[in-house]
C-alpha cells in the first residue's frame, strides 16, 4: 500500500469510486479598479475629519464580502450574483502640513454583479444534523447552486479629501455588526469627505453538489509526521534559519533582475 500521494507508476487505479463533490459549472475573474470610493466614519472619528488638511492612504482590508443569488428570469440556468464588498481603510490623517498623521479607520462598500451559469435541478435536498443548512429547498422545491465569491487583498492606490456639496447625502445601510467593529453608527452629515482609490482581484464560481464517478488509487495517507512543539523558547529559535539576506541584501546580478529595464 502506498504510504503516501503520489499516483503509483504503473498508473493503474484499484477501484471506481462515487463521491459528493461540489462542481464548478460557471466561474470568472475580475480586475477592478475602484476610483471615488466614499469613505464612511463613526461618529466619534468625524472631528478628526473635519480638520483634515490632507490624507493618505495606509491600507485596506476585506471585512467580508455579502454574496445574494437569484435566477436570471427567462433565462433557465443563470443565475445573478450580486456581492456587496466592505473594507475596512486606514488612512493617516494630517491636521497641518508639518504635523504628525493620526490613523483613522473608516469603513467603504462597493457592490457588483456577475451572471453566471448554474444549472438547473429539480431535486430536494434533506440532511441530517443540518436543520438549518443552507442546502434547503426554496419554496419551489428546487435546490440552488451556491455562489463563491474569492477576494485577493487590495492594492491601495491613492485618497483624497474634499469639502462636500450642498445638500449631499452621506446616508449608507451599514450591518450593525459592522458598525461595532467601528465603535458605533457612523455619521450621515457630511462637511468633508475621503475618497479613495484601490485595485481589487476577485473570482466568483457557482458550484453544485454533485456525485462524481473518479479513479481511486489508494487511501491518502499523511506523507510526514507531527512535529513536536517545544514550551522552550530556546529550543524554538534554534530551528529558526540566521537570516543572511537582511544582513547582506542580494546585489542585482543575484536577484534576477534584468538589466536592461529602465
Amino acid at each position: 500500500m502506498q504510504q503516501n500521494n503520489e499516483v503509483p507508476q504503473n498508473g493503474c487505479f484499484k477501484e471506481a469510486v462515487c463521491v459528493d463533490a461540489q462542481r464548478v459549472y460557471d466561474s470568472c475573474s475580475s480586475k477592478d479598479c475602484l476610483e471615488d470610493l466614499q469613505v464612511f466614519f463613526a461618529t466619534s472619528k468625524r472631528p478628526t475629519i473635519e480638520h483634515c488638511a490632507s490624507v493618505r492612504l495606509r491600507s485596506v482590508d476585506v471585512i467580508t464580502t455579502y454574496v445574494n443569488m437569484e435566477p436570471v428570469p427567462f433565462n433557465k440556468g443563470f443565475y445573478s450574483v450580486d456581492m456587496t464588498f466592505v473594507f475596512d481603510v486606514c488612512v493617516d490623517v494630517y491636521t497641518a502640513p508639518a504635523s504628525c498623521p493620526v490613523p483613522v479607520n473608516g469603513l467603504s462598500l462597493f457592490t457588483k454583479k456577475a451572471i453566471l451559469y448554474g444549472s438547473d435541478g429539480n431535486v430536494k435536498l434533506f440532511t441530517s444534523g443540518h436543520p438549518c443548512d443552507d442546502s434547503v429547498p426554496p419554496e419551489n422545491g428546487k435546490v440552488l447552486p451556491k455562489a463563491v465569491v474569492q477576494v485577493a487583498d487590495p492594492v491601495g492606490l491613492s485618497a483624497r479629501v474634499c469639502d462636500a456639496r450642498p445638500g449631499c447625502s452621506c446616508n449608507c445601510q451599514v450591518p450593525e455588526e459592522i458598525s461595532k467593529q467601528f465603535g458605533g453608527d457612523f455619521d450621515t452629515e457630511c462637511a468633508r469627505n475621503i475618497y479613495i482609490t484601490i485595485g481589487l482581484f476577485s473570482i466568483v464560481q457557482i458550484v453544485r453538489n454533485v456525485q462524481m464517478l473518479i479513479p481511486a488509487y489508494d487511501f491518502c495517507f499523511p506523507a510526514k509526521e507531527c512535529a513536536s512543539s517545544s514550551d522552550n523558547p530556546c529550543e524554538m529559535f534554534k530551528k529558526i534559519d540566521f537570516p543572511t539576506d537582511e544582513f547582506f541584501p542580494p546585489k542585482a546580478s543575484e536577484c534576477g533582475c534584468n538589466k536592461d529595464c529602465g
